[in-house]
């Protein structure tokens, strides 16, 4: 069976913490905010998941999920089919380091079903099946598959990551995904952002 190598090594070979694609500025998501749309959620009428089609292939016989497992972890090692089959993950939701691909799930940033509240109810399913593969902004990322069933399809007004620490990143990168899609957001979930984004200020 062939062995690929597909993400570095940290330097002292545990997991560090996950680097999602570049997202926006703490001062650009402060000013993004101000901007998105604040709604009231549309109803759910209509919705599945299979009306956003993941994973895609991503090409080497690689999917979107292997793809992100790969991006996100150490010392990460897939078969001739692209499965992760060794490496550590951090999950920077909850902390925790892991070692089994399978106890890693593949976090939308701005769930699916939150999408749908928030305007993906007129898409196309090519525009969402685009929202549930997006590898260039910061939509997707491997987490623990506890803190992510815990998340559910939650806003931040709802749930927000354990670690504190992570609000910032969080923040930022949820009103990026919001503005790249032109979601709208609640009144609630614009408060509880700006809550968020102000840790990154060192505000308590």
């Amino acid at each position: 069976m062939t062995l690929l190598v597909l993400a570095p090594a940290s330097p002292s070979g545990a997991a560090s913490p996950t680097e999602l694609p570049p997202t926006l500025s703490a001062p650009a998501a402060h000013a993004q905010l101000q901007r998105l749309t604040v709604a009231d959620p549309r109803a759910m009428t209509g919705y599945s998941r299979a009306r956003f089609p993941h994973w895609s292939s991503q090409g080497r016989s690689c999917d979107t999920r292997e793809t992100v497992l790969a991006r996100d972890g150490a010392d990460v090692k897939q078969d001739e089919n692209c499965r992760a089959i060794s490496g550590t993950w951090h999950s920077v939701y909850d902390g925790k380091d892991i070692t089994s691909a399978s106890a890693i799930d593949i976090d939308h940033m701005v769930p699916l079903a939150q999408a749908w509240r928030s305007g993906a109810n007129t898409w196309t399913d090519a525009r969402r099946k685009e929202f549930a593969n997006d590898l260039e902004g910061p939509q997707l990322l491997a987490v623990s598959a506890g803190s992510n069933r815990s998340k559910g399809d939650q806003s931040p007004d709802q749930w927000r990551p354990p670690l504190r620490s992570y609000w910032c990143t969080y923040s930022r990168a949820w009103i990026d995904v919001k503005a790249r899609y032109d979601l709208t957001i609640t009144a609630a979930e614009r408060d509880a952002l700006a809550e968020m984004v102000a840790t990154c200020y060192g505000a308590q």
